[in-house]
């Protein structure tokens, strides 16, 4: 059987087995044993999370709370409690010259090795096995607050809601193995025990997160399995970075489509000059239209077996989506032994521009011809890329312009034909990752 080697990305203290077979029960966790019977502070959120012209009263939440009183607030007090496993703030991090703006971070608190698991990279959808580490084991003191629906015009905050009998709290916990400032776990639904699969709600529960947050610092990423997530329980990541990721900064193309179909008045558009392959949707008549397109692109990829990575940026206004092939190039030895020494496995930051380097050696020498090389591994072939993004347009009930298409192929010298059958994954059979 063939196995990759990795080093884990621990995400809470309560990861390592020992640490959970020493404390047990009792220890004021996230499962039913405990959450239930708990108060946790609330942050529920209004209906519509667009600004309004007028100002807030006296009785409203200011426009910076969630993000600046709440979120950040609340991460720096558990960084002051000595929960998160290093200092973030002393990571070394530069922007590295060339035309793209590829960020470099020096992390090597994220190269602890732990006990190898095994983990599976040739499934994206895999059942929820409640043996192995999940968010449910998590201790409450890594919780910020629960996130849910207002219900109303108004959002609102409570410091002592208490969590009532039958409800799982989708709630917000600290990564404690940070990438930036601010680095947390969005879980829907904690007590759920979801898999690490999408969703419609789960999706536009992340975009209500982004539009609150109300940055365009702010940026939430999700990896599917396969693509680099780590824990099989439903979770998005986000963190602060005060400068643009740089394919935020690339330039995209609008996909053609066929005339009178629409989705709500998304706009989907390809992403041009990166080294990775992916779609970007922008628009919408209002957040729900825009989560179920996406959600509904993902929910093909994942039940075709595609691995894929997203982010959220532009204050939940604007979604990259890069189906991935990394780990299945490993799994088949078709990286070089240059990138595979890094330890880089590209999920969701690196693929946006920010890559994590866990060997100082990797840092000094970064440059934008590397960056460029590592990315471009991760990204479908142009052949596949074209394949993928017929069936996921198929899937959200859009045609691309056959005229255009026309047009296009002209220029490659390709014909126009109907989008083929994605092929099986080419994984070995019963690959397996050791985290």
């Amino acid at each position: 059987m063939l196995s990759i080697k990795r080093v884990p990305t621990v995400l809470s203290n309560y990861q390592e087995e020992r640490a959970i077979e020493l404390i047990g029960c009792g220890r004021n966790c996230l499962g039913k044993c405990c959450l239930p019977a708990s108060e946790l502070p609330l942050f529920a959120f209004k209906n519509d999370p667009r600004p309004k012209a007028s100002s807030f009263g006296t009785d409203e939440l200011p426009p910076d709370f969630f993000l600046n009183t709440l979120l950040l607030g609340q991460w720096e007090d558990r960084m002051n409690r000595g929960l998160f496993r290093y200092d973030v703030s002393a990571c070394e991090t530069k922007v590295i010259p060339g035309e793209h703006g590829f960020i470099a971070q020096l992390n090597e608190g994220r190269h602890l090795k732990k006990r190898p698991t095994e983990f599976r990279v040739d499934r994206v959808l895999q059942a929820f096995d409640p043996a192995k580490f999940n968010f449910t084991k998590v201790g409450q003191e890594e919780v910020l607050f629960r996130f849910e629906a207002a219900g109303g015009d108004k959002s609102l905050f409570d410091e002592n809601a208490g969590v009532e009998a039958g409800n799982s709290p989708t709630v917000v916990a600290i990564n404690v193995s940070p990438i930036e400032y601010g680095h947390v776990l969005l879980i829907p639904r904690v007590l759920d025990c979801l898999p690490q699969r999408i969703d419609n709600e789960s999706f536009l529960l992340a975009l209500r997160m982004a539009a609150e947050a109300g940055s365009p610092y702010f940026r939430l990423g999700y990896n599917s399995l396969g693509a680099f997530a780590t824990i099989n329980h439903l979770h998005f990541q986000a963190y602060y970075l005060a400068v643009p990721f740089p394919v935020e900064k690339a330039p995209t193309e609008k996909i053609p489509i066929a005339e009178g179909q629409s989705k709500g008045g998304v706009k989907v558009s390809r992403l041009m000059n990166y080294p990775v392959r992916g779609l970007v949707y922008e628009g919408g008549n209002n957040l729900k239209d825009l989560a179920d397109v996406v959600a509904n692109s993902c929910i093909w990829l994942q039940t075709n077996n595609v691995p894929f990575n997203v982010l959220i940026s532009d204050s939940g206004r604007k979604v990259f989506l890069f189906p991935q092939c990394y780990a299945e190039k490993q799994a088949l030895g078709e990286v070089s032994q240059e990138l595979l020494e890094t330890q880089v496995n590209p999920a969701v930051w690196e693929i946006s521009g920010h890559i994590v380097l866990k060997r100082k050696k990797d840092y000094e020498e970064a440059s934008e011809e590397y960056a460029w090389r590592l990315l471009a591994e991760v990204s479908l072939s142009e052949e596949r890329f074209q394949e993928v993004k017929a069936h996921v347009l198929e899937a959200i009930g859009l045609v691309e312009s056959k005229d255009e298409m026309i047009h296009r192929n002209e220029k490659t010298g390709t014909t126009l034909e109907s989008a083929p059958t994605i092929p099986p994954t080419s994984f070995p059979e019963g690959c397996l990752i050791l985290q």
